[in-house]
């Protein structure tokens, strides 16, 4: 080596291991343990890190920056669309990086570690009467980064909206590594944070200036409903009469434009009194049809559950005992949840929901579950009934790839019927659960994906969906997000121009696609 000459930089894995004081693995069972999520997907990594500060996050960037490797962020690893997988670097933020930060009762906002768990912090906050509301089906290990990369919402997000409703302010490592804060801007600190010269600068003005640019085609194609996730949200950017805040795009940008270091959340009181009603259909479109009489009541949650998915409890030891509440053999039953300040008051919004029923000519059965435990067994059977359906005995599974779907509950049924048909037409029979309230109806067709047959099921019933979502104004992507599975549909849904102004988001906050490549824009 000359006098002038470099020493050769260490490989990846020995910088990392040098460098970073939480856990490098790069061993082949490491490696495939986080090759998967719970999408159909599988893409091995080169190697894992599991950061136990900032300044692990920090130089992971780095290092992988100067590595040219990719990172993908990873929470619990729940995602259902294959956005928690990829090739390069999986940083895992669940076993060290997930404490409260700072608890404020009175202004009932916390601040917390993207790998929080939100059962576990809902444990924190219930002694205080508090709680974050987003009451997702795997709450007992998603955790709170991986919701906001993927704007989550829940079982009650009729009455409590999504993710992107409760977040305050973020502080995020860009892919130049430095860390910027985002919060609510005025046009004052907005116009000073356009003017600067530096990658945080050329985020604000980009995203500025391509709200305001494609504000029609924004009017026109982004779904009229409660429920969309697709693409970037610029949407939250026009009009331009509430301040500016990047928070708003990066919930449920899936880790690509930035990682969240830490986020300070907003919180609500957690609801004196609940009661259930199950309401129980002989056919599924019923159950549909009867959705927008039941809103006009004004419950705070309506979940679906049809035959395919009961009977996937029948004869289980562990939840035969759950199932006392189901009258007969139900095409589908509705749960209904009131919350109230007085428990007294409840029992008659359920009467007059039955009444209203049996006015439409619905003729409904109805079951009561007045005490919490009466409640939370029914509440675990929903629960229940998606994983076992996934866990069907033979190669045919219940797959996640259309399942995130969402119409104006007011077009629900008519849209089933025709989804329906085109099962029917592939010859594919599939579970029909989830969030009726909000007209997102998830959907699991039962398709071998060991067989070439079944793999070209999967991409012919994908794209008619795509399709039919489209003639019914609705989203691809409600909840689940686009990840991989629903990335290839982003110009179809949104059309070429917004299409490309996504891509200029990506570039301009990622220009070396640094951050989990391939979800959103330039799906593989």
């Amino acid at each position: 080596m000359t006098k002038n000459q470099r020493p050769p930089s260490p490989p990846l894995h020995t910088a990392l291991e040098q460098q970073i004081e939480g856990e490098v693995r790069f061993d082949k069972i490491s490696r495939a343990i986080y090759s998967t999520d719970a999408s159909v997907y599988q893409i091995k990594p080169l190697g894992v890190v599991i950061p136990r500060t900032r300044e692990d996050v920090l130089r992971t960037v780095r290092l992988c920056r100067e590595h040219r490797v990719s990172i993908t962020a990873r929470g619990g690893g729940t995602s259902q669309a294959g956005q928690a997988i990829g090739a390069g670097i999986q940083l895992d933020f669940s076993k060290y990086m997930n404490a409260v930060l700072d608890l404020n009762i009175e202004k009932r906002t916390v601040k917390v570690e993207p790998g929080i768990v939100l059962d576990e912090l809902n444990a924190v906050l219930k002694p205080h009467g508090l709680q974050l509301p987003l009451d997702l089906s795997t709450s007992n290990r998603a955790t709170i980064g991986g919701m906001i990369a993927n704007n989550s919402s829940g079982t009650r997000s009729v009455i409590y909206g999504a993710t992107i409703d409760y977040v305050i302010d973020l502080n995020v490592v860009l892919s130049d590594e430095s860390i910027i804060n985002l919060r609510p801007l005025d046009d004052s600190a907005l116009d000073a944070k356009c003017a600067q010269t530096d990658l945080e600068g050329a985020c604000y003005s980009t995203v500025r200036r391509l709200a305001s640019e494609h504000s029609e085609e924004i009017a026109l194609r982004y779904p009229k409903i409660t429920r969309k996730t697709g693409g970037y949200n610029l949407n939250k950017f026009v009009p331009s009469d509430e301040p500016f805040d990047l928070t708003r795009l990066l919930v449920g940008s899936e880790g690509t434009l930035g990682i969240t270091l830490d986020a300070t959340l907003r919180l609500v009181p957690i609801p004196k009194s609940n009661v259930l009603c199950v309401v129980h259909f002989d056919e599924l479109l019923d159950s549909l049809a009867a959705t927008p009489f039941i809103l006009k009541h004004q419950p705070s949650a309506v979940e679906l559950l049809d035959r395919f998915l009961l009977d996937c409890t029948k004869g289980k030891p562990q939840f035969e005992p759950l199932r006392d509440f189901i009258i007969g053999d139900p095409g589908a039953i509705l749960i209904v949840e009131f919350s109230g300040e007085s428990p007294d008051e409840l029992p008659e919004r359920i009467d007059r929901l039955e009444n209203d029923l049996r006015d439409q000519g619905l003729a409904p059965r109805v079951h009561r579950a007045i005490e919490p435990a009466a409640q939370a067994r029914i509440w675990k059977l929903r629960k229940a009934g998606l994983g076992l359906a996934m866990s069907q005995i033979g190669d045919a599974k219940s797959v996640s790839y259309i399942e995130d779907t969402a119409v104006a509950p007011e077009r629900l049924r008519d849209y089933i019927e025709q989804f329906q048909a085109i099962l029917a037409e592939h010859s594919t029979e599939a579970g029909f659960y989830a969030h009726a309230s909000v007209g997102l109806i998830h959907v699991r067709p039962v398709v071998n994906m060991k067989t070439a047959d079944g793999i070209d099921k999967f991409v012919r019933i994908a794209e008619k969906i795509s399709d039919l979502v489209l003639k019914f104004g609705g989203a691809l992507s409600s909840e689940h997000g686009d990840g991989l599975v629903r990335a290839p549909f982003q110009e179809k849904m949104f059309g070429s121009t917004l299409y490309r102004a996504f891509c200029e988001i990506k570039k301009t906050f990622d220009p070396d696609d640094l951050f989990n490549p391939g979800k959103i824009v330039h799906a593989p």
